[in-house]
């Protein structure tokens, strides 16, 4: 199993147990998961809200600082050149005029089309964090409050924008969720 860097909430029922790395916070789910033989564990992915399956016994436990100075020495040490800058190849399709249009920019057909990405990138950079925002509160939303009075009209809110109503509606819903939902859609109302 690949453990991901990442922050994941994790909830048992509608209570949330934990937030935190895997290999931080699998000794907590664990626990509810040996105590509660009622247990209805969900863990979400923080960026992304995506629900994510995890065999919490098989989380690896975290390693102790010395062993992660040793990890980072073992590793071999990366080759010069593009590689290390992440660059990859990839196969695009474009009419000739693109081509032609591309080739005779200065620096060729890669540097100029990395130029049209940045700049389409930094221009659309607010519309893209509130676009993900909504996704990872949909989703979330969607698992944890779908029966919930008011989804509807949550749903509608979060997606015009309106933070105001979208509070006063999840208000209702258990302490946990509102919560994490609000914290998830901070992205959307903060521009």
């Amino acid at each position: 199993m690949s453990v991901e860097q990442s922050s994941y909430t994790v909830f048992n029922h509608q209570r949330r147990i934990a937030t935190g790395e895997l290999v931080q916070i699998a000794s907590q789910v664990q626990h509810v998961m040996t105590t509660d033989p009622q247990a209805q564990i969900l863990a979400f992915a923080d960026d992304t809200g995506i629900q994510t399956d995890v065999n919490w016994f098989d989380v690896p436990k975290p390693l102790e600082p010395s062993a992660v100075a040793q990890v980072s020495e073992a590793e071999p040490p990366r080759k010069a050149g593009r590689p290390k800058l992440g660059v990859v190849a990839r196969e695009i399709t474009l009419l000739p005029r693109h081509w032609e249009w591309l080739n005779q920019q200065s620096g060729g057909a890669s540097v100029a089309l990395r130029k049209l990405v940045e700049d389409a990138r930094r221009a659309n950079e607010g519309k893209d964090r509130i676009k993900r925002a909504q996704e990872a509160t949909y989703r979330v939303m969607t698992a944890m409050a779908g029966n919930e009075v008011g989804f509807e009209e949550a749903l509608r809110a979060l997606y015009a924008g309106n933070q105001v109503q979208f509070k006063q509606i999840v208000q209702a819903w258990p302490v946990d969720i509102q919560t994490y939902l609000n914290q998830l859609a901070v992205n959307v109302f903060a521009g």
